[in-house]
């Protein structure tokens, strides 16, 4: 299998940033790490080898990205507003300088995103925010109300970043055809899933505004772990 190791210094986030790119060929796909995770734990964790085999054929390609998330959200040291800015500036990152990256490696306009758990978020968010960019999102045990992160505050940015809450008075007919028509968009967790109410919530969002999409809520116990991430893996790649 195609292993890669890349390092750049971030003209948006001003430090070093890290990747890992498995794969030669087929789909790409960006993949957010967990809560305050890092761009090699998907390998770790066991995800990369789950469907190893659609690495080795050339069916897909994942860039593995770092995160900052305890630089913004989870940086408690800091005023809310500068984790949002924090956070705001990583999104930039994405669109400014991992996508370039992706394109000129593939030639896509458009990609998949995924992540497990609060990489579920980033991915959901990212998707739902700019759905021109991507064609597929998996999520698998993802959270998405990030109103308990900021200790109540509230601006238009924590607004705009916070998908039950944007999505629910969604109403612009450009982002409502994109998600209608050219948007895969899975929403994977499990019965004990800490985060299954937020799935819930949000599929109910979705419904109300026609979006397709798939809630699959799988049964036997499952729950927030890289055990069960790594069969969703499976059945959705």
């Amino acid at each position: 299998m195609n292993r890669e190791y890349h390092k750049w210094h971030s003209p948006v986030l001003q430090r070093e940033m890290e990747m890992l790119v498995f794969g030669h060929g087929g789909m790409p796909t960006i993949v957010f790490p967990t809560s305050m995770g890092r761009f090699f734990d998907y390998e770790n964790r066991g995800m990369i080898a789950a469907i190893s085999h659609k690495y080795d054929n050339g069916q897909m390609q994942a860039f593995c990205v770092d995160s900052v998330d305890s630089e913004s959200w989870y940086n408690k040291q800091v005023p809310p507003r500068s984790r949002v800015e924090r956070h705001m500036e990583y999104e930039r990152y994405i669109l400014t300088e991992v996508l370039p990256f992706v394109r000129e490696r593939t030639g896509a306009e458009r990609v998949a995103v995924t992540g497990c758990s609060f990489g579920g978020y980033h991915s959901v968010n990212f998707t739902l925010r700019h759905p021109d960019l991507v064609h597929t999102c998996i999520s698998l045990g993802g959270a998405f109300d990030i109103s308990s992160f900021v200790n109540g505050y509230w601006d238009q940015e924590v607004y705009f970043h916070n998908p039950v809450d944007y999505m629910n008075n969604l109403e612009d007919e450009w982002y409502l055809s994109l998600y209608r028509e050219g948007l895969r968009l899975v929403l994977a967790t499990g019965e004990t899933d800490i985060c299954l109410d937020d799935n819930r919530k949000l599929s109910h969002i979705l419904n109300r505004k026609g979006i397709p999409h798939y809630l699959d809520v799988w049964g036997n116990g499952t729950g927030h772990d890289w055990p069960w991430w790594q069969q969703m893996a499976r059945k959705f790649f």
